[in-house]
């Protein structure tokens, strides 16, 4: 992103909205009937019966409804991180106002010196007027940056209230945080502690011979499930087969501690 020519960001965005719902589907408590279910529905199974004199004609059968895995985003807009953290935008409002926008939840936050909610600003229609409204209403773009201040923050505001239902969550920065790394470390991992899967996406993974040695960003690893590029289509695309629970082992995650 940081190297596109005009033409070629004005074509990146046009592709965004065509990578596709790619929510991973995940079970609930729920059933419904499926002829090829792998549980008998009892009740049905007595309705039927009772209409039919007590004699059993068919086993009515059922399996566990599915819905799509909620998504949390947290995306840093500091000066290092403004360029990706745009075009990051422009995917963001394709999941949230897509065809299948209705039945998915997604919540979006930006952060650089502050904490802003987003999720409104980005579900008008038009993508160019949603991403500049956000510019508009956040006071702090391609200012500074304080992640363990923005994560301390959303878990004592905002966890509760968005990381309801098991999401996925998405934390984009760069992670070159140099101040408060004791409280980045706790944060990091009570958010780690309050989602499903927290992946952090990081456009300087970009470069084949990345080395984890800023201090931040060894603070954030331990804490991370997957560790992820974003810096082209190419690793939206990726990301997006994440996201749908069938994407490539990641380069780094939680349960590993060497890095690759």
């Amino acid at each position: 992103f940081d190297s596109m020519t005009t033409d070629e960001w004005n074509a990146a965005r046009r592709l965004l909205p065509q990578l596709g719902a790619l929510f991973e589907p995940l079970l609930t408590r729920r059933s419904r009937p499926a002829a090829a279910g792998s549980r008998i529905d009892l009740r049905a199974l007595l309705r039927a019966s009772a209409r039919h004199g007590g004699d059993i004609v068919d086993l009515p059968r059922q399996r566990r409804r599915t819905r799509p895995a909620p998504l949390v985003a947290l995306v840093d807009i500091s000066g290092s991180m403004s360029r990706y953290s745009r075009m990051f935008l422009h995917f963001l409002h394709a999941l949230t106002t897509g065809a299948h926008a209705a039945d998915v939840r997604v919540q979006s936050f930006v952060f650089g010196t502050r904490l802003s909610h987003i999720t409104r600003p980005l579900r008008r229609k038009d993508p160019d007027q949603a991403v500049a409204e956000v510019v508009r209403v956040v006071d702090d773009w391609s200012g500074g940056t304080r992640i363990a201040q923005a994560l301390a923050l959303f878990n004592r505001v905002w966890a509760r209230r968005v990381l309801a239902g098991s999401p996925t969550v998405l934390l984009v920065t760069d992670g070159l945080e140099h101040d408060d790394l004791p409280r980045l470390a706790a944060e990091a991992a009570h958010l780690a502690r309050s989602c499903r899967r927290l992946i952090w996406l990081n456009p300087l993974l970009r470069y084949e011979r990345f080395q984890p040695r800023a201090r931040g960003v060894r603070t954030l690893l331990p804490h991370v499930d997957e560790f992820l590029p974003v810096h082209n289509i190419d690793s939206l695309e990726s990301l997006a087969r994440v996201l749908a629970g069938r994407g490539a082992p990641s380069r780094r995650t939680r349960e590993d501690t060497t890095w690759n």
